[in-house]
């Protein structure tokens, strides 16, 4: 018997190296000590096999290993403890010498920054900013702007209709009508804003996109004012030193109509990627005001001229930014919008 003792004192100890964790402790506990299927109580079982001479210290003998293993238990059962809360409070420290780690705040939109750029540089010359409805009637989106009821851009499939009365604008034009109205000449303005075409997207095209139009109305306004204006912002908008072209076009609210190039400001008109090989990068149309136009609003076209111009702004943000397709602009892919903060 006390050999028998002697072994699970062995066994036990061997067992009580090899724990690690709680969860294995308490499996040693249930070994040992377990009131049913304990290796102990199994040997106290074994006291009535005994003489009468032997069992009082086969018992003590039990009894004292039974208090050695609840000891040894308890005092790892410490350890243990001690051990993972040690590791805990070093997994979760927190280091109050170290600067607090800051929320990352928003930032504008690409567009929204070459917006706020080109309205800096209009308002610099004496233009003043205004804004409109982008939902229209046919009277200040088409009529007002000379656009006969058979031109094309009046068709379902380039326009989108809301109503037989409505519609979303196709230009910002529609805010040049709405000022002339409540504003006599002289009068300097541009309307930035969303405009919507029935387009399909491509890396040059989508169907709702940014555009800024410009109006001066004055006496004696001429298209050598009209050059000057966007000389001027081109230089300021993209670099000193680069040139201006107009080429003859047609624009039903404007009389003579002329779209705007300028010199590549990457290669300096020799011809690369971002122009295509030509030297010149398209900026937008531009003319005098049809004096129909004027008349509408009641402005006397023999008294006052004026010029206006329409430039996209998202083109203009993805030159100036390196983008090859402005669908991009539009996706709120944040790993792409991250890079203008």
């Amino acid at each position: 018997m006390e050999q028998s003792l002697n072994e699970i004192r062995e066994q036990f100890h061997r067992d009580l190296d090899a724990i690690t964790t709680a969860e294995s402790l308490v499996a040693i506990r249930d070994k040992y000590l377990g009131r049913k299927s304990g290796l102990i109580a199994a040997s106290k079982k074994n006291i009535g096999k005994l003489g009468a001479d032997e069992r009082a210290e086969f018992g003590r003998q039990v009894n004292e290993l039974s208090r050695e293993v609840e000891t040894e238990i308890e005092r790892l059962d410490v350890e243990i403890s001690a051990r993972n809360e040690e590791a805990a409070l070093l997994r979760e420290r927190v280091d109050v010498t170290l600067p607090g780690t800051g929320a990352s705040g928003g930032h504008l939109h690409p567009i929204t920054l070459v917006r706020q750029r080109i309205e800096d540089i209009f308002v610099s010359m004496g233009y003043s900013v205004e804004d409109g409805p982008e939902i229209e009637t046919p009277f200040y989106n088409f009529d007002a702007l000379n656009i006969p009821p058979s031109h094309p851009a009046r068709d379902s499939a380039d326009t989108f209709y809301v109503s037989d009365t409505l519609a979303l604008r196709t230009q910002t034009s529609n805010v040049q009508i709405h000022t002339m109205e409540r504003q006599k000449p002289p009068l300097r303005v541009i309307a930035p804003g969303r405009v919507f075409r029935r387009d399909t997207p491509d890396p040059t095209h989508n169907p709702m996109f940014f555009q800024v139009e410009g109006l001066n109305v004055d006496r004696h306004i001429t298209m050598a004012d009209l050059k000057g204006t966007l000389t001027k912002f081109v230089e300021m908008m993209f670099g000193v030193n680069l040139r201006t072209r107009f080429r003859p076009s047609y624009f039903p609210f404007t009389e003579p109509s002329a779209e705007v190039d300028f010199s590549c400001y990457v290669c300096d008109g020799a011809g690369c990627r971002v122009c295509k090989g030509t030297g010149w990068i398209e900026l937008g149309g531009s003319g005098m005001v049809h004096p129909n136009v004027l008349e509408t609003v009641g402005i006397d076209p023999e008294e006052f001229s004026g010029f206006a111009f329409g430039l996209g702004i998202d083109r203009m943000a993805a030159l100036m930014y390196g983008i090859d397709d402005i669908r991009l602009l539009y996706e709120n892919d944040v790993r792409f919008l991250e890079q203008f903060a």
